[in-house]
Formats: C-alpha cells, structure tokens, sequence
C-alpha cells in the first residue's frame, strides 16, 4: 500500500543519478542536458543532493546524433555520462539498465524520468523530501493530464480499470517518472524476468512508499515515442506480464461457448422429436464461425503465455552495452 512519509529528515543529502533513455531524442536533447544541468546544479548548491551527483543518459540504439551529443557534453560536463546499446532494446529495458548502472557506480538513489521532459522536474525537490524522510520509492503521478489528447486519456482511464479489475496492483496515472532507492536497487537483480514492465513491478516490492503529484507537460520539441499500435502493444505486454487472468478468461469463454452449443443441441433434439425441424443454413454457420472464433482466441492467447515462457527460458540478456561514458 501506498503510504505518505513523515518530514522529518532521516536520510543525509544522497548521491543522485537522474536515469535519462533516450532514443533518437537529437532535436530535444540539447534543451534537455541544459534543464538537468541546471536542476543537478541548483540541488547541489542548496545541500539536497550531494556534490558528486550526476545524469545518466541511456542511449537506446538511436539512429540519429543522440550519442555524439553526449559525447560532446561530457567532454565539458562531468556530470554528464552515458552508455550506449549496441541495438535498440527498448525503453523498459533502458530504464533498467541505467538503474544497474547507478547502482554499479555506487549511487544513493535515482530519478527515472524521459528526454522530452514532459513529466514536470519541479516535482524532483519534492521527491527527494519524500527520500529524506525515509522513502524508498516515490511515484511522480499526473494529475493534470491536459496536454494528452482526449482519446489517450480515454484509453489511459480504461487501461487502468481494466489493469484494476484484473487484480494487477499499478499506480494510476503513473508511468516511469519515480525515485527508487538504495535497498530497492540493490533488490532488482532478484528479479529476472525478461519482459519487463516496471510499472507493474514496484508496487509489488513492498517498499515504503510515497507520490508526488504534477502536472503533465506538452512536448517542446520531436515526437512521442509511443504511436497507438505501440501504447497497445506495451499494455498487452503489462496484462501479460503481471496477471495471468486472459487464459482464465480464455477458459471461461470456451465453456460459455460449450454450453450454448449444448442446450441448441438439446433444443434441437426437443424439435425433432416432436416432428419438427430447425431450418436455416444461417444458424449453423453462425455457431461454427462462433465456436472457431473462441477456439482460435484461446489458442492465441495461450500462444502469448507460451512466447512469453520461450523468452524466459531462453535467457538471453537484455540489452548489450556498446559504449559508456
């Protein structure tokens, strides 16, 4: 359960990395190492973050200059770092690895949130009260989704009472924008499922916990990362992930089905012994094209579970790591 935390300071200034993915994010960036310098630097000056705190960018396979921006960075920022997929991998997986990479070089707590800065970092000082007070996660929830279109908050609203009904615990209105730290870091490496789905995955830790809530901002510059076949695509892979409730469904619909099938045989059997017969090549094609249906659902959707099983047992590793800086 998501609980607020006490004020007072229990926890030193800690060491921050602000966990950045990035995939082709050329036109932003530049806007977005200014922001984030700036923010490392005014915590730093004001003794909520230590001196040695610093961003990390993970580049996912971009295609575009995203990479030799960073590079170009780092060579007059310090604080500046990065590594760099050999392939894209995807943003879950990007998240994850800037979190082991944080946590490989020593840091207290990181701040997972995206390029484009459409979640508000004025929410950041705020996390970090939450932290110093004892913490060890904090979600950045939005509550002013205004700048979204309406059928994305339609679809958000729905995702969210469907994930609910299915009995998967998530944060409404939360995505990857959060703190995590020290003994949730450390915690990760236990968790070694493939398809990863984070937000879907901390609520479950059992961490002293807390949210901040901001409001959502429009994108300044390049375009959302996430078109409508790709948000569809990473909700089946979060109901897939965290709840095995589709194959129940699967099995529910395939007795309904059962047992229509079987009072129109009984019907039909009532009819014929009293001389009557049921008429209509319309009805029959109609119950076969209904009962194929289900069976190709079901067979489709244990498909799902048995891919997700061959990725598991496979084993192969996440991301590769090409470059660091």
């Amino acid at each position: 359960m998501t609980v607020a935390c006490s004020p007072p300071r229990l926890r030193p200034a800690p060491l921050l990395a602000l966990v950045v993915p990035c995939y082709n994010e050329e036109e932003t960036l530049p806007h977005t190492l200014d922001v984030l310098n700036e923010l490392l630097c005014g915590l730093k000056v004001q003794g909520r973050i230590s001196q040695e705190s610093f961003a990390l960018y993970v580049d996912d396979g971009s295609s575009d200059r995203t990479w030799q921006l960073l590079e170009e960075r780092h060579q007059t920022d310090p604080c500046c770092r990065g590594i760099s997929f050999a392939a894209n991998a995807g943003h879950q997986n990007a998240v994850w690895a800037g979190m082991e990479t944080a946590r490989d070089w020593g840091v207290d707590c990181i701040i997972s949130l995206d390029a484009d800065l459409q979640d508000d970092i004025a929410a950041i000082p705020h996390m970090l009260e939450h932290y110093a007070g004892g913490c060890d996660i904090v979600y950045g929830v939005r509550n002013d989704r205004s700048s979204d279109t309406s059928f994305k908050r339609g679809t958000a609203r729905f995702f969210y009472r469907f994930m609910g009904w299915l009995n998967v615990r998530l944060i409404p209105d939360h995505a990857d924008y959060r703190l995590v730290a020290r003994p949730v870091l450390d915690a990760l490496p236990a968790y070694g499922e493939q398809a990863l789905f984070l937000r879907g995955l901390f609520p479950t830790m059992g961490f002293k916990s807390a949210r901040v809530y901001y409001r959502r901002l429009s994108r300044q510059a390049g375009v959302s990362k996430y078109p409508l076949l790709k948000m569809l695509s990473f909700a089946w892979k979060g109901i897939t992930s965290c709840s095995a409730a589709p194959l129940r469904l699967a099995g529910i619909m395939s007795l309904v089905c059962m047992l229509a099938a079987l009072a129109y045989t009984l019907v039909s059997l009532c009819k014929y012994m009293m001389g009557e017969t049921i008429q209509g090549w319309t009805s029959m094609i109609i119950v076969v094209l209904l009962l194929g249906s289900v069976q190709l659902f079901c067979l489709a959707v244990m498909g799902e579970y048995l891919a997700k099983i061959f990725t598991e047992v496979r084993r192969r590793p996440r991301y590769i790591v090409e470059k660091s800086l």
